[in-house]
């Protein structure tokens, strides 16, 4: 079993560095369209049909990939306090709660997402010509990440390899 969560975690570790560069790559595509909007709209005045579109599209992207590497980190928000105050047993029965309702959480992203995805397809943004479904994608496709990190840790926790943050990741590697 460790050995699958080591190879299992090399994979996540991978996934999640291309959803940093993915949602980092989104974020500053859409702080360049908004420029733009603003420089054509003040400078050229003429506001280019697209702007607003692209940009939300995009900002859809980087918030909930970018919630998936909060979420692989642990950096994502949470309530610490308590974990200070209790012995090690009630530590791990706590975050195991926690990691429970982010699964529940990104299970729910992935179900919604796929539906509006597929309920949304035939409609296509004028502005775009694109389906509005494609706004839906990384909804989907984030939740299914949160879910992955969640499952990680919780089998990690499980097989008594330590919490995410006490994990060696520099000893996981395919060919152990």
């Amino acid at each position: 079993m460790e050995s699958f969560i080591r190879k299992f975690t090399v994979v996540l570790d991978k996934a999640n560095l291309i959803s940093l560069w993915l949602s980092g790559t989104c974020l500053v595509g859409m702080v360049i369209v908004i420029a733009y909007v603003v420089f054509g709209r003040y400078v050229l005045h003429s506001t280019p049909s697209w702007g607003e579109a692209l940009a939300v599209t995009l900002m859809g992207w980087f918030i909930f990939f970018g919630a998936a590497v909060g979420v692989h980190e642990r950096t994502h928000l949470g309530f610490d306090v308590l974990f200070y105050f209790l012995p090690p047993r009630g530590k791990a029965i706590l975050r195991t709660l926690s990691d429970i309702a982010v699964f529940a959480f990104g299970f729910g992203m992935v179900y919604y997402g796929i539906g509006l995805t597929i309920d949304t397809w035939d409609a296509i943004k004028p502005t775009l010509g694109i389906p509005d479904g494609a706004r839906y994608i990384p909804l989907a496709l984030g939740g299914l990440l949160i879910c992955l990190f969640t499952l990680r840790s919780l089998m990690a926790r499980f097989a008594g390899m330590g919490e995410e943050h006490e994990f060696d990741r520099s000893s996981a590697s395919l060919s152990s």
